[in-house]
């Protein structure tokens, strides 16, 4: 991967201040990442499932925490957003106020130095932040490393990883988190084909923590 300004803090600072003007304009929470079928998908893993509703689920860069709006409203009542960027936190605190759900817990938190109090949860989820650290200029593939150490602290042993990428193929993910980790199933994602091949402009796969 080049690396990219979309792997900096200060890209996503200076992102989501744009947005929190936005909404604080017109009421806008801001692009949500790859769509609304992409939230859509999760929440029917988990219904199909019957992943229970109480069950502690983390939001791993949750930007505008629109998903946890979304998954509060499908009736999950134990729900945890957090994201390095405060502009992003102070969105989603917003969002959160526009939609009426106290309950969600909103911090702000750099996932690669996890605070001790990040741990047991029963579901992490990930909608591109693992992609954006993948454009990180300084020493991306040690962020990688360490994204996957962080990973195995704050998620429980037979944990659910939701993983969602467009940077990243199924085999790709694979590797990357074959230490600890278990692939139980990939999730169907739009197709396109080009020059006769057919493809997946998207990846969207589900681990489990060994």
């Amino acid at each position: 991967f080049v690396p990219s300004a979309l792997g900096t803090r200060e890209h996503w600072d200076a992102a989501y201040e744009r947005e929190l003007q936005t909404f604080q304009d017109i009421g806008d929470a801001g692009e949500i990442w790859f769509g609304e079928e992409s939230m859509l998908r999760i929440i029917r893993w988990l219904e199909k499932h019957e992943v229970p509703l109480d069950s502690s689920v983390l939001d791993i860069g949750t930007g505008n925490g629109v998903l946890l709006v979304e998954l509060a409203k499908s009736g999950y009542m134990n729900l945890t957003g957090i994201d390095y960027s405060p502009s992003a936190i102070h969105l989603s605190e917003k969002v959160r106020e526009k939609e009426g759900m106290s309950n969600i817990k909103l911090k702000v938190e750099d996932f690669l130095a996890p605070s001790a109090e990040l741990s047991g949860f029963d579901i992490c989820i990930d909608k591109g932040t693992f992609d954006a650290i993948s454009l990180n200029p300084d020493d991306a593939a040690g962020k990688r490393q360490q994204y996957v150490r962080s990973l195995g602290r704050v998620l429980k042993p037979q944990g659910f990883f939701l993983i969602t990428s467009c940077n990243w193929t199924k085999e790709e993910l694979l590797n990357e988190f074959r230490e600890g980790f278990e692939i139980l199933e990939e999730l169907p994602t739009p197709k396109f084909c080009f020059g006769g091949r057919i493809g997946n402009s998207v990846t969207a796969l589900v681990f489990r923590r060994k």
